[in-house]
């Protein structure tokens, strides 16, 4: 097994390198021949090498950042997606930094072939890449081991989901330590969700022994402790939990990035803004935007800002009413908006102002604040930052799944928050808008009624 891992590790880094290369190449082609050598004399000799490396970093940094590599692991779809994305961003980078170089505004229309070029190329290995995975690749044989019967419910999520795992038993820690570690011998890889700490951790502790693989669901105490510094006292190590959020350097990081790309966003969706607003009052003349009370940090309340997409006064008695496919409620305009996700846009007055940002725990309505809080008290830890537009529970998340799980994907975001793991939240926010599963559920959300 070990010898099969390695195989398949050393074979996807083969992958990655060529699939670099090639795009790399097809920028060289590109830059070589449809841009003026006039232009460029200094980038004719070893220069040329230096354009290439740093073409070939920004693609590789990307393709990383957003498990890129991960052919086979992934969907085809995950993959083509997310790449395109990268592809479109590493394109546009290296078209302003030849119009630097070339102190001019140069053609634009060799870039755009060499983007459609590489799409084609990126769905080709890709393709060839997942398939060979798939042939030389058998899903690990799983043991689940649950606690309560509720935990059960991972089996079926799993198997119809996952191409790693094929979960083929399930056994509950009622039969005892004994037994479960006889069992575990018979298969690849163990599953441990929902069990007591002592015995969770005796079977952890096996399976680490003797390099079995274990995937353990994490309860929110896990979470937290995987955020902790790592702390030495004399000769005693201490994890640090300091309960308190980001730090100051991170919000201000934070803060100064929201500014940036909103006020960027702004003159760009200026014209969709402005078109979506005119056609609003177009339809039946009420108001262009809705104003819901929304949780932010601190369990602060703010307004949130909506494009209005349903009839007014489709809440007349102030209950939440969940929206549906097809909802009668739903104006022909908001239809539209909601189907590509364009009701959202207004938020970005709430993320200048300061009372969200663009990533973080999805703000929640008041009154679903306080229905969570009820059964899940932890709930209140994920106002440790400020809301956003989008999250970790968002993109790995779907519409419905369940308050806890989405309040453990916010903890994992907080507890392990970076710039970068912004960045590639908000790139793998635009995949997810392509994605089938990004609307699974979605006739049960209760966040999408107005």
């Amino acid at each position: 097994m070990k010898t099969n891992r390695l195989f398949k590790e050393l074979l996807r880094g083969i992958e990655g390198t060529l699939e670099v290369a090639v795009l790399s190449f097809a920028y060289y082609f590109s830059f070589r021949n449809f841009y003026s050598s006039g232009l460029f004399p200094a980038y004719l000799g070893r220069g040329k090498y230096l354009l290439l490396l740093v073409y070939a970093l920004l693609v590789f940094a990307l393709f990383f950042l957003n498990q890129c590599f991960l052919y086979g692991r992934l969907k085809l779809s995950h993959i083509i997606i997310s790449q395109t994305i990268d592809i479109a961003i590493v394109d546009v980078i290296t078209y302003m930094q030849l119009c630097l170089m070339a102190n001019k505004m140069l053609p634009l229309f060799p870039t755009i072939c060499l983007f459609f070029i590489d799409i084609i190329i990126c769905f080709i290995l890709c393709y060839i890449y997942t398939a060979c995975y798939h042939k030389i690749n058998t899903p690990r044989k799983a043991l689940l081991v649950y606690g309560n019967e509720e935990a059960k419910y991972l089996k079926e999520d799993i198997n119809k989901q996952s191409h790693r795992l094929n979960v083929a038993s399930t056994v509950s820690t009622d039969l005892g330590l004994n037994k479960i570690i006889e069992m575990i011998s018979d298969y690849d890889a163990v599953i441990i969700n929902d069990v007591g700490a002592e015995i969770r951790n005796d079977i952890l502790k096996y399976c680490y022994g003797n390099g079995i693989r274990t995937y353990l669901v994490p309860k929110i105490s896990d979470i937290l402790i995987r955020g902790s510094d790592d702390v030495t006292l004399h000769d005693t190590p201490f994890l640090l939990s300091k309960g308190q959020g980001l730090n100051v350097y991170n919000r201000m990081v934070k803060r100064m990035m929201d500014i940036i790309v909103c006020l960027i966003a702004l003159v760009v969706f200026s014209p969709i803004l402005l078109i979506i607003a005119i056609a609003i009052k177009i339809e039946d003349r009420g108001p262009v935007f809705y104003l819901q009370e929304r949780v932010t940090k601190d369990e602060e309340h703010f307004n949130i800002i909506k494009f209005r997409s349903m009839i007014v006064d489709a809440e007349k008695d102030g209950k939440p009413l969940p929206a549906t496919d097809n909802d009668s409620r739903i104006t022909k305009v908001g239809k539209i908006i909601r189907r590509f996700r364009v009701d959202e846009l207004p938020q970005i007055f709430n993320i200048l102002k300061g009372d969200m940002s663009i990533v973080g725990p999805r703000p929640e309505r008041v009154e679903h604040v306080e229905m969570y809080k009820k059964d899940i008290p932890e709930f209140v830890f994920r106002y440790k930052v400020k809301g956003g537009l989008t999250g970790y529970a968002q993109v790995y998340g779907k519409y419905n799944t369940t308050a806890y799980d989405k309040l453990r994907l916010d903890l994992l975001y907080i507890e392990n928050y970076s710039i970068l793991l912004d960045i590639k939240l908000i790139i793998e926010t635009v995949r997810i808008l392509f994605s089938k599963e990004s609307t699974e559920g979605f006739e049960n959300n209760e966040d999408m009624a107005e």
